[in-house]
């Protein structure tokens, strides 16, 4: 596993898809928060400690999970002050994302199978941020259960203009979230919340694909706000 500080409050623990099979662990303990989750979530964070310093919050920390596809997990412990804003916290998340699908595309063109990345020449292009003009407008969040979700929409304004599409798979709860016609502002903290109930499944169209192919779709429009009842 690595282990890589963020800032004073914020830790991101890779486990690769090799890790996970040797713990006998995937994302859903996480989400579940099975005894299995609990148990590895407390060996990072005692190897977090020793590693990179870091001192976990004496009641209660925030705990990130991002699927990375074809390769792992990353879980992300935070014990972040209330004036951070909600947008900033999405952007991070969506820009780590971007980094490793930068570093999968990388893989796969040095490999000979895409367009040149510049690998060939000695040079390796580095992954951007999103850039203002193309603030990301789509989402898909993993819940553990139907409950969950509607705990999330009963959190959420009765006016807010948010796309949503609610799909099944495997046991999980897929919730699409897409701009709409809501502001950026609203919409990612709308997404901000939503990883208070569920994770970050997918922040790609492309990521998504297997969800579409495989999975049920329940709800195919105005999902949250049926779900609020």
């Amino acid at each position: 596993m690595r282990i890589e500080r963020v800032d004073e409050k914020t830790v991101k623990c890779f486990l690769s898809n090799e890790e996970l099979e040797e713990y006998d662990i995937d994302y859903k303990d996480f989400i579940l928060r099975s005894d299995k989750a609990r148990e590895v979530v407390q060996e990072i964070i005692e190897q977090a400690e020793e590693e990179v310093g870091y001192k976990p919050p004496k009641f209660a920390f925030d705990l990130q999970i991002m699927m990375l596809p074809d390769q792992g997990l990353i879980l992300t412990f935070s014990d972040r002050d209330p004036d951070v804003r909600d947008s900033d916290q999405f952007i991070e998340c969506l820009r780590e994302m971007k980094k490793i699908l930068q570093k999968t595309r990388e893989r796969i063109n040095a490999a000979g199978g895409g367009e040149d990345t510049g690998e060939a020449s000695g040079k390796t292009q580095a992954a951007e941020p999103p850039a203002p003009a193309s603030r990301p407008g789509f989402a898909v969040f993993v819940f553990s259960g139907i409950g969950r979700i509607m705990e999330y929409a009963s959190m959420l304004p009765s006016n807010l203009a948010v796309d949503s599409r609610l799909y099944e798979m495997n046991g999980l709860y897929y919730l699409y979230l897409l701009k709409g016609h809501a502001s950026y502002e609203r919409y990612s903290r709308a997404c901000v919340q939503a990883m208070e109930f569920g994770s970050l499944f997918a922040a790609e169209e492309a990521q998504a694909m297997p969800l579409k192919e495989h999975g049920q779709c329940l709800i195919g429009e105005k999902a949250l706000k049926k779900l609020r009842g």
